[in-house]
């Protein structure tokens, strides 16, 4: 990314913290749905993608019923940037009411067994509103990690942003975001970590709708090495404002086996839990990059060539389409 466009991409994001939380909400729904409808619109590689990945998931679906899906997914993509531009503005009753996840209650017996919890989701929904949703209705601070975007200002924004609902952010990088964690688990504390995607040489090869895709090591390897409990959660929008989420059963360390073994097993069940929530509500599935290791070898030929790869594909997703999403990955 040019030094100019980093520039502007810091000035729209700051535009968007500065101006849109002070929209009336009826407006700022508007708008999202305004923008998403325009992008949609465009057919830019990124819807392009989104429908690609959306043919994974719903296997019989036809042109006319991807580009529907395309469209909802854009518009559930855009409910996720307004309501985060507006997450600061929210008093802490608009946060409590905005979630209604089901089974808590593994959350909330976890934390109390004291060992440690890892939270791991995938790119559904809104995550920073759960996020907020459990350090202001359940009073519980938690570690996430992000990775480092450019430029420094926009990291430097989402890290207050996120720190301002509660968080704790550590930076993906420098090796010790893994030790860190591992830390906060072993004092009984709350870590979150979006998982759904690994491009690193760490990631373990998972079934995901039936062909092989690369989902992180780390919330496997931090549950095996703290004794933390490793829940999957999912989340989904349905057509009212309150955002809808399920915290899954834990998933155990396998008795026997490896490391390797044990982390293969752990994760799999993991991409299971994702793809239950997924296929129940793939609209709300934000992944506009590519997943699967198939759609991934064309590009890697093209970047042995010399090409590089884009951070997104065409432009749909806003910069850092991970969103700085926290990074599940073991660091090297």
């Amino acid at each position: 990314m040019s030094g100019a466009r980093e520039r502007l991409t810091d000035a729209l994001y700051g535009l968007g913290w500065s101006t849109v939380k002070k929209l009336p909400e009826p407006v700022a729904v508007r708008l999202g749905r305004t923008v998403a409808d325009l992008a949609w619109k465009r057919r830019g590689k990124g819807v392009l993608r989104l429908e690609a990945n959306y043919a994974r998931v719903v296997p019989d679906a036809g042109p006319e019923r991807l580009a529907a899906l395309s469209r909802a997914g854009m518009r559930s993509y855009l409910r996720y940037w307004m309501e985060s531009f507006r997450l600061p503005a929210w008093s802490a009753e608009r946060v409590r009411g905005g979630f209604a996840p089901k089974d808590v209650h593994h959350l909330t017996d976890g934390l109390a067994a004291g060992n440690g919890v890892i939270l791991a989701l995938p790119h559904l929904a809104n995550w920073d509103l759960a996020g907020a949703w459990v350090t202001t209705e359940l009073q519980t601070p938690f570690t996430t990690v992000a990775e480092r975007l450019k430029p420094e200002t926009l990291y430097d924004r989402f890290v207050a942003y996120r720190e301002g609902l509660g968080m704790e952010v550590l930076p993906h990088s420098g090796g010790s975001a893994f030790g860190a964690l591992a830390r906060r688990l072993r004092a009984g504390g709350l870590v979150c970590l979006v998982a759904d995607r690994d491009l690193s040489a760490s990631g373990v090869a998972v079934d995901f709708f039936g062909e092989t895709a690369r989902m992180p090591a780390g919330p496997a390897l931090l549950a095996q090495q703290t004794g933390a409990l490793l829940l999957p959660v999912t989340l989904w929008y349905d057509d009212s404002p309150v955002m809808q989420g399920r915290v899954h059963p834990p998933i155990e360390v396998p008795a026997s086996g490896t490391r390797a073994e044990k982390t293969s097993v752990m994760t799999q069940a993991l991409a299971d839990a994702f793809a239950s929530g997924i296929a129940d509500h793939p609209e709300d599935w934000h992944m506009l990059q590519r997943l699967w290791l198939a759609d991934l070898e064309p590009r890697r030929a093209q970047d042995q060539q010399g090409q590089r790869e884009q951070p997104d594909e065409g432009g749909t997703a806003l910069p850092g389409q991970d969103r700085t999403a926290p990074a599940g990955g073991e660091p090297s």
